[in-house]
């Protein structure tokens, strides 16, 4: 088994590697973004996704890259992850049908709260203590989630028609169009941003460019945060006006 993930802060990230570590003692965990990425999965039949919520859905880039890979995932065996900073419904079931829809056989499904990321948003933020706690929680759960797996008892959290009703009567109903596009609506700050490029960098879109010495942005943010929670200066903002709290998942182990 290898691990796959999409990260934006870093949470599904750190799912899958504790994941795998409790699984085999390995360290067989890659990234989407990995120019390699294709050969890892061919070479595995069972694999490990994660990928955090976004509105009870899949962010955009992960259903493309599902949709792009869909030769890849006939006869895989595939259990899923799904982070979320507050509620999903059916977050790991949605790429569960997806993979399916490509021959997949989906093993089952996990849900874990963590640390939210959604830096501009003052509602959403939790208590350094808080988060923490998150963290070593998801983590007592993982574990759990691995044990059950070896005795052929994988979890089934997101998987089958209760929590396809929740995720889509609870969120997805009525925010579907938040994720079914890209985003244009990234904002940066040129009187605080000192063009360092670090944001520019890190997207996961090349959706951030520099342009005259700043940072400008363009339509095809795929709502990961991971700029908002990294640009040293707060330059950076997407739903709300300013940045409240930055965070990754190194703050929070």
């Amino acid at each position: 088994m290898i691990g796959i993930y999409f990260s934006g802060t870093g949470n599904s990230r750190h799912a899958v590697e504790v994941f795998m570590k409790k699984y085999d003692g390995s360290e067989k965990t890659y990234s989407i973004e990995d120019v390699n990425i294709a050969e890892y999965i061919k070479g595995s039949r069972e694999l490990v996704f994660a990928y955090p919520v976004q509105y009870s859905n899949i962010p955009k880039i992960v259903k493309d890259f599902i949709d792009q890979n869909q030769s890849l995932w006939n006869g895989k065996k595939i259990f899923v992850i799904a982070t979320m900073g507050l509620f999903s419904g059916d977050g790991a079931g949605m790429a569960g049908r997806r993979f399916r829809r490509y021959g997949a056989e989906i093993m089952g499904g996990l849900h874990l709260k963590m640390p939210d990321s959604i830096a501009d948003v003052k509602a959403l933020k939790r208590p350094l203590p808080q988060n923490k706690e998150l963290v070593w929680l998801a983590e007592q759960k993982i574990d759990k989630a691995v044990q059950d797996i070896k005795k052929g008892k994988a979890p089934q959290e997101g998987i089958g028609l209760f929590y396809h009703l929740a995720g889509l009567f609870g969120q997805r109903l009525y925010f579907s169009s938040k994720t079914k596009q890209y985003s244009s609506k990234v904002k940066i700050d040129s009187h605080k941003c000192i063009g360092c490029g670090k944001c520019a960098a890190l997207c996961p879109m090349g959706n951030l460019k520099m342009k005259q010495g700043i940072s400008a942005a363009g339509d095809r943010c795929t709502m990961c945060y991971r700029c908002i929670n990294t640009c040293s200066k707060q330059a950076i903002t997407l739903i709300g006006k300013n940045v409240v709290e930055q965070g990754t998942i190194e703050k929070y182990l």
